[in-house]
């Protein structure tokens, strides 16, 4: 036979009756601030969905637009015009400043970078890339991967090998990450630290074998024993 549910004890009922009391009063005794809250918390709300719809929405596409001759002197190897502009033509650095906020000045960063370093001004080329922010595995290991690039220009080694370790940490990939456990093992023996390279290279051979860095790696794995 089923138990019958047990009934809320009285002095459990009346413990809920007193929190409401309680709630009421306090309402009822804060209403004027209550609804000021409320009221600045709705005008906030409409002022975000304004903002969105009617300033950062139409600021992203003309940053966008913007962006056009940039990228297409980028992929002509015309960094000085990628990066400076042409004309009525801005470059990246300008729409990095211009549409700071915006989805296209924070890739006009990453473009900036790259333009800096194949350009050879190392420095900014670090300060453009740390710049930038992606949740792309393959644009992240990019960006890292040419912030070590950079730094082992300025013969920063340790700093290079700390870029490259955070491209392969946090943007693991099959297509990336042999290149940059290569480009490590390379500063390890510019360091005279054999041991950890030829760490690296067997890395390569046994966790990458179809990679491109994986058809020669064992003249790397010898000359390093």
């Amino acid at each position: 036979m089923a138990k019958k549910a047990k009934q809320p004890q009285a002095d459990s009922l009346e413990g809920i009756e007193q929190a409401l009391t309680r709630t009421e009063q306090f309402i009822e005794d804060n209403s004027k601030p209550l609804t000021y809250i409320v009221g600045a918390i709705v005008i906030l709300i409409i002022l975000f969905i304004g903002a969105k719809r009617f300033y950062f929405t139409p600021l992203e596409q003309e940053a966008a637009g913007q962006m056009f001759m940039a990228e297409k002197f980028f992929e002509r190897d015309s960094f000085e015009l990628a990066l400076n502009g042409y004309g009525t033509y801005p470059g990246f650095v300008e729409i990095s400043e211009d549409y700071g906020m915006t989805k296209a000045a924070n890739l006009a960063d990453y473009y900036a970078g790259v333009c800096y370093l194949k350009l050879g001004d190392y420095e900014k080329a670090i300060d453009y890339l740390n710049k930038f922010s992606t949740e792309d595995i393959l644009v992240g290991s990019a960006q890292y991967s040419s912030i070590g690039d950079a730094y082992v220009e300025l013969n920063d080694m340790d700093a290079a090998l700390k870029a490259y370790r955070k491209a392969i940490s946090e943007y693991e990939n099959n297509f990336t990450t042999p290149l940059i456990l290569k480009k490590m093992a390379l500063v390890n023996e510019e360091l005279n630290e054999n041991s950890e390279a030829n760490a690296l290279y067997k890395s390569i051979k046994s966790e990458y074998p179809e990679s491109e860095e994986a058809r020669d790696i064992d003249k790397y794995i010898a000359r390093t024993n």
